[in-house]
């Protein structure tokens, strides 16, 4: 039986290593594995929808769907979720010691639309912190000069500038031009231990920990999606993806919880597994719809209410029907 050639493009991470070894199969599929930073994938797969099935930005995903022009619809899985409070890096010497002391500061950031972003200025409204009460600045972590990957249209009253030629945001956020840097990643003056440079939570796990027990929420960063050209051609995709994809975790997690031999070079991570499970549940990283609405739910409200979407979608505007559905014995 001759099997799709299918490109297929996604982050390196255990809960993907099982399709990417052959250990599970994706049914009529021999997909051709592109193992990339996320920030190439969306680059490449919303300027130029370059793979038939990727990894996407949830925020880029919602701009995009909500204007009626992605090339691409969504299978709820969700290969990237994360907690924020480890995203705002701060400078320790300007008196900012809680989130509402980031009001009148200057806050630079990667891009404004950035799905660790949304989560980011959702948790600081939490603290009366608003979008209008900061300036935002826009730059590449470590090369000058980036800019958003997805045109925006923001509300008047939210002020966003860019670094000045040459200047980065880790380069910034050491020299004092800017307040705080927020994003998925850490500016490298931070790890490399900028003597006033540190977290805006000290102890973001308690934070997140905290939030979770109050919210129920383990935010959502990166989802999967298939080409709708594709799609629309083998219309068996999007329900083998799901199926493939939700073997492909449990796979991991099965050898995660194996104790007989650590699979992660790092120690104490049964513990840490045991903890997870104890705050969130057995399946903490849950795939679908049903089992994440509510979280889907609260960014989709987020991502409208900070203006990068112009209309309110619905959770089950981002999926392929075909995707939401599994047959039962």
């Amino acid at each position: 039986m001759t099997k799709l050639r299918l490109s297929l493009a996604i982050g390196d991470y255990d809960r993907i290593r099982p399709l990417v070894d052959g250990t599970v199969q994706i049914d009529g599929v021999d997909p051709v594995f592109s193992i990339l930073d996320p920030e190439e994938i969306f680059f490449r797969a919303f300027k130029y929808a370059d793979f038939d099935i990727c990894e996407l930005s949830l925020s880029s995903f919602t701009v995009k769907t909500a204007a009626g022009n992605c090339p691409y619809v969504g299978i709820p899985v969700f290969p990237s979720r994360a907690f924020r409070h480890t995203s705002v890096y701060i400078r320790t010497d300007r008196g900012i010691e809680r989130p509402e002391d980031l009001k009148g500061r200057r806050i630079g950031l990667p891009e404004y639309q950035l799905t660790a972003n949304v989560w980011v200025r959702a948790l600081l409204e939490e603290y009366g912190v608003r979008p209008a009460d900061v300036t935002w600045v826009r730059g590449g972590y470590e090369h000058p000069g980036r800019e958003e990957k997805i045109a925006l249209n923001l509300p008047p009253e939210v002020r966003l500038e860019n670094l000045p030629p040459g200047a980065t945001l880790s380069s910034a956020l050491a020299e004092g031009t800017l307040d705080a840097v927020i994003g998925p990643r850490a500016p490298s003056c931070f790890d490399r231990g900028h003597p006033q440079v540190g977290r805006l939570w000290a102890d973001p796990v308690q934070a997140a920990s905290e939030w979770y027990g109050r919210t129920r929420i383990f935010p959502i960063m990166h989802l999967l999606g298939i080409r709708k050209d594709v799609a629309e051609q083998h219309r068996y995709l999007p329900g083998a993806l799901y199926k493939a994809f939700e073997e492909a975790k449990s796979a991991a997690l099965a050898k995660l919880s194996n104790t007989a031999a650590t699979k992660v070079t790092l120690p104490f991570v049964e513990e840490q597994l045991q903890r997870a499970r104890a705050l969130m549940g057995p399946d903490f990283w849950s795939y679908g719809l049903e089992p994440n609405r509510h979280v889907l739910d609260a960014f989709l409200e987020a991502h409208h209410a900070q203006g990068l979407s112009p209309r309110r979608l619905t959770p089950e505007e981002l999926f392929h029907p075909a995707s939401l559905e599994v047959f039962r014995l």
